[in-house]
């Protein structure tokens, strides 16, 4: 889980004590873990029923996703969506698109999910919706554009959640001119922070998820 705020015995009880994992996202997991470079970058079980009980109290209509990976926390977000609902997920990786067609079509949500292979920053501007729920986790350099881009299509009361905004408590650390991702962060914080259109809190949950809503 890459925790950064509580140790490994608080960990497993928080695991035991929530949902169960189900499934098709255990198998994807695996999978992940067994064939992908970096496949810490997956939600994982604890974040991901965060994510499906986020997405189950919102109930959105429509979901944009920026960052896909294999398509774990996609499925997690798609529990919570209304039938007539769709989740639209960007990736530039063109290499992950069978897992994530493999897993997505084994989902009972297959035909609600569109996966786009591509660079976020030429694809959004494409996708002519409105949505209720957002979640960033791409890279770093990029959160303030993808913010900026997706805030005027989201709806009042519309959540962005996004990923890694502790970056394993770098972003208290002293820091390194040369370290560009820390300093995206940094400032991708403070500008939530000062928005005077939004309200946020930051969760510490594995590497940090802010969610913000837009009043």
């Amino acid at each position: 889980m890459n925790d950064i705020l509580i140790n490994q015995k608080i960990e497993e009880y928080i695991i035991n004590h929530s949902d169960d994992e189900p499934e098709l996202l255990y198998s994807l997991y695996r999978e992940t873990y067994q064939k992908h470079v970096n496949p810490r970058m997956l939600s994982g079980h604890y974040q991901g029923r965060i994510l499906s009980m986020i997405s189950k109290i919102i109930r959105p209509e429509k979901i944009l996703e920026i960052g896909t990976f294999t398509g774990y926390s996609s499925l997690c977000l798609a529990e919570g969506l209304k039938e007539t609902g769709r989740l639209y997920t960007i990736d530039i990786d063109e290499e992950l698109k069978d897992i994530i067609s493999k897993y997505f079509k084994l989902s009972k949500y297959s035909n609600q999910l569109t996966n786009i292979v591509g660079d976020a920053i030429e694809e959004i501007p494409k996708i002519k919706e409105k949505f209720d729920l957002v979640f960033i986790d791409a890279d770093k350099e990029n959160y303030c554009n993808y913010f900026n881009m997706v805030f005027p299509k989201l709806n009042k009361n519309g959540i962005i959640l996004t990923d890694n905004v502790l970056w394993s408590g770098k972003v208290i650390e002293e820091l390194n001119d040369k370290d560009s991702d820390t300093k995206a962060i940094i400032e991708y914080n403070k500008m939530i922070k000062e928005n005077p259109l939004v309200e946020v809190v930051v969760l510490p949950i594995r590497d940090g998820l802010s969610l913000v809503r837009k009043i």
